[in-house]
């Protein structure tokens, strides 16, 4: 079932995209993140562009989030007023990454830089992941649990003027933190296409220091607004945005989540957090070498 995707400027088998798809959301319902960060390097090994991966990895992340931001709405587990300055952040700092990717398309270089943040950005995480879900099965098999640590922000972020009460989140911090924070994240969106859940959760529990209840429910919020941004942008300026790849990404993670959700529910979270580290280092691993593997033929020419 081939199907041409207009902006990618290929044809590409419309099921194996949904099949895609739906790893992507069997991972996400597993093991509780976005998958957006897998999405973009899984496009590339099967041979989408880095550039058309990238931006509309983030047009897909902006439909997967809608039902998950009205969930936690409905619990009140949203704060809405450290959203919007994430928000506000995400917005400023995804129209820098438009002016860094313009940028890198005119250097030629956008493709080789998508590629090498990935490989250190899944290697890191990967990396502490599987320290934490090794520390986490030892805990388990010895009986000794793993100390928790304290809900505190960051001695920098204390140091911060200009505090504003956060009550659903139970804090009194500058807002620069998260403004600075939802920058980050937006740099990342605009230049990845990841809905930057699995750097800003972390983020916002141990920089911030938001209580659990609120951190998933805000991180989502934030990435709804941050990546229809982001989507709007590609669109503008870089005309990366493939609708019809995203639509069968969407396809496919919304069914792939459920499946997902489900499996979760038989397997230990220690050995899920272990899994998932795995599968972060052999992606980040198959990036690498993708990066450094010199082709048999560079170029190939046929003459008719």
């Amino acid at each position: 079932m081939d199907l041409y995707l207009p902006i990618a400027n290929l044809s590409v088998n419309a099921l194996v995209i949904i099949g895609l798809g739906g790893v992507v959301g069997l991972l996400s319902g597993m093991f509780g993140v976005g998958g957006g960060f897998l999405t973009t390097p899984l496009l590339i090994f099967y041979g989408i562009p880095p550039t058309v991966a990238a931006a509309s990895a983030a047009s897909q992340v902006t439909g997967a989030s809608v039902s998950g931001v009205f969930t936690h709405i409905s619990r009140g587990t949203v704060d809405f007023r450290m959203g919007g300055v994430l928000i506000a952040g995400g917005v400023v700092g995804a129209g820098l990454g438009v002016l860094i990717f313009r940028l890198l398309q005119y250097w030629g270089q956008i493709d080789t830089v998508i590629g090498i943040l990935y490989v250190l950005m899944l290697g890191g995480i990967g990396l502490l992941m599987a320290k934490e879900s090794i520390q986490a099965l030892i805990a388990l098999k010895t009986g000794k649990r793993v100390q928790a640590r304290k809900r505190r922000h960051h001695p920098l972020v204390a140091a911060l003027p200009m505090r504003w009460r956060f009550y659903r989140s139970g804090l009194y911090i500058s807002p620069l933190a998260p403004l600075l924070l939802g920058m980050a994240t937006g740099i990342l969106t605009m230049l990845l296409g990841v809905g930057g859940g699995f750097i800003l959760v972390p983020a916002m529990l141990y920089l911030l220091g938001m209580t659990t209840q609120s951190v998933v429910g805000t991180s989502l919020f934030q990435i709804l607004f941050v990546t229809m941004a982001t989507t709007m942008m590609h669109a503008m300026t870089t005309k990366a945005v493939d609708l019809v790849l995203a639509m069968l990404l969407l396809i496919g993670s919304v069914t792939g989540a459920q499946v997902g959700t489900r499996l979760s529910m038989t397997i230990r979270p220690e050995y899920l957090r272990v899994l998932l580290a795995l599968i972060v280092l052999l992606v980040a691993a198959r990036m690498a070498l993708g990066l450094g593997w010199r082709p048999d033929e560079i170029f190939t020419i046929e003459l008719s």
